[in-house]
């Protein structure tokens, strides 16, 4: 990128007031498309398997898809082949990272690569919207807190349901009162896969396996281990608590308004060689500062049910309901009115399911990229969020209940429990 131009998002700041919707115009459209664009950004996309083939689709309306990077070289060149024949292709990130068409970089990678990235793009001097969780351990979101403070980029986490209709409204009421004082929230994530044991294989020529396990320990190629099915390993994710439950525990905890204090979990740990190894028929018990309780089930319906004094409401991905949902008819509750969130683009429809909430959420991103302003899914927020999903995991691995001091980020009087807040890194792969 030119020097101009990076002269041109450095002072985006100052005249945000004249440009309060970053390139383009409010977006007054049916289909949503951008307008006339003053200046295109450049994308760099690495990890492009399902999700991250999904986000840089959703990114190419707002900037110019110029390089792309994935450790699989089949997932690399068919990337490539969908996105045109303009893009370079790495295998290395950081190759990627050196680019200085490179203004922001989206990460669609497992978990366990997350913090690195982040951390190294926004030392790069990018902006990042990065999938969900943040995070692997919680220690790895306070070194992503103090580098994002440092370098002032703007770090939208994919955590779209902050973006959906549905799930917005539903926070907004609690949040309003309309079910009185919220007392109990359960929570839904469904049940983590099992299988194995699975057989190893040798290493496909066209795949990095070294640099796929990054900071992990390094074992005997799987391929059960990597691409979508690498969320049912503790080395790499946190099976549901941290998949799903980066969405519905973050929307949980955005209504609850507080932060969790007791964690209890009971599980059944897999002991299968080679085999999935996340619990099953699993729990988990928060009480949160201000009072609320919430449960998390791996059995029931998909969702979140919030409980107050007066009434209740059902949110999940298909609907929100509840008599004080049906009250809206003749108590409505107007967009411009909800207070959940600094800044958003209200020209936009209001979307639900994921691809639609994305095309805002990714929206929201780009906005921000030019005003410099906080992103609904930031860093804060989002390392909160993940923490209380890891927290049910320590408390499920550890067998007992815990303590958690949510301003020291520690869990009180129990140093075994401790020493799940990070994990050792392979050399050369540090999040540092």
């Amino acid at each position: 990128m030119s020097l101009r131009r990076r002269e041109m998002l450095q002072v985006s700041a100052a005249v945000a007031g004249a440009l309060p919707l970053g390139w383009y115009t409010p977006l007054a459209k049916a289909d949503d498309k951008p307008a006339h664009k003053v200046e295109r950004v450049g994308v760099g996309a690495i990890g492009l398997r399902y999700q991250g083939t999904v986000i840089t689709e959703k990114a190419r309306e707002y900037g110019d898809i110029v390089a792309l990077c994935d450790v699989d070289r089949h997932v690399r060149e068919q990337a490539r082949a969908s996105f045109g024949s303009t893009p370079s292709i790495f295998e290395d990130y950081r190759d990627l990272l050196k680019r200085k068409d490179v203004d922001v970089v989206l990460i669609g990678t497992p978990d366990h690569w997350h913090a690195k990235m982040i951390i190294d793009a926004c030392r790069a001097g990018k902006d990042v919207y990065c999938e969900k969780p943040l995070t692997l351990t919680i220690d790895e979101g306070k070194r992503i807190r103090n580098v994002v403070a440092e370098t002032g980029r703007v770090v939208q986490v994919g955590s779209w349901q902050r973006s959906d209709s549905r799930m917005r409204l539903a926070v907004e009421m609690v949040r309003q009162g309309r079910i009185g004082q919220l007392q109990k929230v359960d929570v839904v994530l469904g049940k983590n896969v099992t299988g194995g044991p699975f057989e190893t294989r040798p290493v496909p020529s066209h795949f990095n396996w070294d640099m796929w396990q990054g900071q992990t320990p390094d074992v005997p190629y799987i391929p059960e281990r990597s691409h979508y099915t690498f969320r049912w390993w503790y080395a790499y994710s946190g099976g549901q608590m941290t998949d799903w439950g980066a969405h519905h525990l973050d929307i949980a905890q955005w209504a609850i308004n507080s932060l969790p204090m007791e964690i209890t979990g009971e599980a059944k740990l897999p002991d299968v060689k080679d085999g999935y190894d996340v619990a099953i028929d699993y729990s988990a018990k928060y009480k949160y500062a201000n009072g609320v309780e919430m449960t998390v089930s791996d059995t029931g319906r998909n969702g979140i049910l919030f409980q107050g004094t007066e009434g209740r409401i059902f949110v999940n991905r298909g609907t929100v309901d509840g008599k004080p949902v049906e009250d809206l008819k003749t108590r409505p509750l107007p967009r411009e009115q909800f207070t959940v969130y600094d800044f958003d683009n209200d020209a936009r429809p209001e979307r639900a399911g994921k691809l639609d909430a994305i095309i805002n959420h990714m929206g929201n991103f780009f906005d921000c990229v030019q005003t410099r302003k906080t992103p609904i899914s930031d860093v804060e927020s989002q390392h909160r969020s993940a923490t209380t999903c890891h927290l049910g995991n320590i408390a499920m691995r550890v067998g007992r209940p815990i303590k958690w001091d949510p301003q020291a980020e520690q869990i009180l009087d129990d140093a075994a429990a401790n020493e799940w807040l990070s994990r050792e890194q392979r050399s050369g792969y540090e999040v540092v």
